[in-house]
């Protein structure tokens, strides 16, 4: 894929994101200071986002429309980018214009320093949330700063799927999530209880203006738990390893 040719490739889940994604990549453009690959990840050929895309250009974005052959479903989508990007880094974004992406130029810096994940943090000093189901943001938010608190987990937000990963910390690990965007929880847990260093910037989300959400709290819910319960395993039984 093109994204070899780059330092960061941009994972980029879509489902019927029309109203939003030129908007996302004009965002894209604005903050990156530096070219990237951008992987569009679709489930099915008829979904809307794909006529939005034709006859983007930019000198700066190497965009890359890809169907996810892993089946349908957001989980799957953001797996087969994550697997389909050969480039050190890889940051995960939505296509609803929800994250704020001017922090782009702290993450790719953070990397450099030798961070393996950078969590964008809600709840850190910096860090907002604007809109949302109030439920959601009440055990997101609980779920990051308890582990903060109590096991001294590196980030006040664990449950963001606004991250970036290295591909090293991305091949050591084996990622179980089949259900939704707790993906972004288990590599983040995983890549701690391996060692690796973990950082955070401030982020700011704000709910989508456009398009439906595919979120869907009930239905992922225990798969949070899972990835929840097993930081605090890991950290009060002394180095629990399991299927990591």
């Amino acid at each position: 894929m093109r994204s070899t040719a780059t330092a960061l490739t941009v994972v980029i889940p879509v489902y019927n994101e029309a109203e939003n994604i030129l908007r996302t990549l004009a965002e894209l453009e604005r903050h990156l200071p530096e070219p990237a690959g951008v992987l569009v990840v679709y489930d099915f050929p008829e979904d809307n986002t794909l006529p939005a895309l034709e006859g983007f250009k930019s000198e700066k974005l190497m965009l890359e429309p890809t169907l996810n052959t892993y089946g349908r479903g957001a989980v799957n989508a953001i797996r087969f980018g994550l697997d389909h990007a050969t480039s050190r880094a890889i940051l995960v974004i939505m296509g609803d214009l929800s994250d704020d992406l001017s922090v782009l130029p702290s993450m790719l810096e953070s990397v450099r320093d030798g961070a393996a994940v950078v969590c964008g943090s809600r709840y850190m000093k910096g860090g907002r949330q604007f809109g949302g189901p109030w439920f959601k943001k009440l055990l997101s938010r609980m779920a990051g700063v308890s582990l903060r608190y109590v096991v001294g987990f590196p980030t006040h937000d664990v449950t963001n799927s606004f991250k970036m990963y290295t591909r090293k910390v991305l091949d050591s690990i084996n990622i179980e999530s089949r259900g939704g965007f707790e993906i972004g929880m288990e590599i983040v847990v995983k890549a701690w209880m391996k060692g690796y260093k973990i950082t955070e910037v401030p982020a700011i989300w704000r709910d989508r203006e456009a398009g439906q959400s595919n979120f869907k709290l009930w239905a992922w819910l225990p798969s949070y738990l899972r990835w929840y319960f097993l930081a605090i395993r890991h950290r009060w039984l002394g180095g629990i390893r399991g299927n990591v």
